[in-house]
């Protein structure tokens, strides 16, 4: 999908047009002229009260040509923000691509450089799809180009480094074992850093052992595969404002190893490595962008299996930084690798780490599954966190 920031005139679009509308206030409509007026009178008739994240499709006949208008609601205009005009271009994109619309035009008012960023990641986001393994894929294949009316062309720059770089890491996820494993998913950091410019080591099962990361090794020698820890670095040109370390999990298989799962907790567990896939997504959009700040992607890949030289429940074992762990339960694995990749962490002389982790079931049962749990011993920054 294209994404560009067009001036246009919304009576004389002929192509399907999107126009984004408050609970209380419909008056972009009046744009349409006339024709805004039967618009808003077939979006009575769909029940369409303006409500967040709500949506309707209405068409007319118009000088013996069909027009198709999109509505999307953004709710009471006093609590509109970034994420609901997201949300809104999200399930715009989906409805879009649903109904094989290939150019579509959007009038959201006017937007600035965050709304227009807003939009563009809603609109990539939405249409994204994983079906490369599907042996007869849907015929549409979403919308091809999106015209957003005064569009800010950095926003728009900004946000599809940024939904790109999501949706390279939605792939990443979706991959299943037998595809992404330790090796192989480090090799898609060298890959990445080749293509984007960034510094890039891989230590194999022999290095991790002479480094002391007998956590990560423990946790990935059940598996056939052995594990692999990566460091990815950008350094910006001139001396960085700040240096930061970004830390994911990285499971690319988690059987619960001989503490096993039973199916359904075994099943999805190739997404256990969606910290790592996120350190990767994040390190493809800062060398993109290029901020002036040093960062530090790194994280520990290894596959948690059960077999005669796999960790055992009472097993004790070494960190990286000395600290010995008693293992309780080999299904808690997350916070084993990450040990040793937190203590990695802490001698690169960086003021900042920021660790992202699938790392227990329980964290769905106390907060849902649309909510992330975040821990910090830093409030105030952990509040910016919650803003981007």
């Amino acid at each position: 999908m294209e994404v560009k920031a067009l001036v246009f005139d919304p009576k004389e679009v002929k192509e399907p047009l999107a126009v984004f509308l408050f609970e209380d206030d419909w008056s972009s409509l009046d744009l349409l002229g006339e024709v805004g007026q039967k618009v808003k009178k077939l979006l009575e008739v769909e029940n369409f009260k303006g409500k967040e994240e709500s949506l309707a499709k209405v068409s007319l006949l118009e000088d013996g040509t069909v027009r198709v208008f999109y509505a999307v609601g953004l709710g009471k205009r006093e609590k509109v923000g970034q994420d609901t005009y997201r949300t809104g271009a999200g399930l715009l994109a989906k409805r879009a691509g649903k109904d094989k619309v290939k150019s579509l035009y959007v009038y959201a008012g006017d937007v600035d450089y965050k709304l227009s960023k807003a939009l563009t990641e809603g609109l990539l986001l939405g249409s994204y799809r994983f079906d490369k393994y599907k042996t007869k894929k849907e015929e549409s294949q979403g919308v091809e180009e999106v015209f957003i009316y005064k569009g800010d062309e950095e926003g728009i720059k900004v946000g599809k480094v940024f939904s790109e770089a999501q949706n390279f890491t939605r792939d990443l996820v979706n991959e299943p074992g037998n595809v992404i494993n330790p090796i192989t998913l480090a090799e898609v950091a060298q890959r990445l850093a080749q293509e984007y410019g960034l510094e890039c080591k891989v230590y194999d099962e022999k290095q991790i052992q002479e480094m002391g990361m007998l956590a990560l090794y423990s946790v990935g020698k059940g598996s056939a595969t052995p594990p692999r820890f990566v460091h990815l670095v950008y350094r910006p040109q001139g001396e960085p404002k700040e240096r930061i370390a970004i830390v994911g999990k990285g499971l690319t298989f988690d059987s619960g190893g001989l503490n096993i799962k039973t199916g359904d907790y075994m099943r999805h567990m190739k997404m256990d490595k969606a910290g790592a896939c996120a350190v990767l997504g994040i390190m493809r959009a800062v060398a993109q962008l290029k901020p002036d700040v040093e960062v530090h992607g790194i994280f520990g890949a290894a596959e948690n299996m059960p077999s005669g030289t796999a960790y055992r429940p009472d097993d004790i074992i070494r960190a990286m930084n000395g600290k010995t762990i008693e293992i309780d339960n080999t299904d808690a694995e997350g916070r084993v690798t990450l040990a040793d990749a937190l203590s990695y962490a802490s001698e690169l002389g960086v003021s900042r780490i920021i660790d992202m982790a699938t790392l227990t079931g329980a964290c769905m049962v106390a907060l849902g599954e649309y909510t992330a749990g975040l821990f910090t011993n830093d409030d105030e920054f952990g509040e910016e966190l919650l803003k981007l």
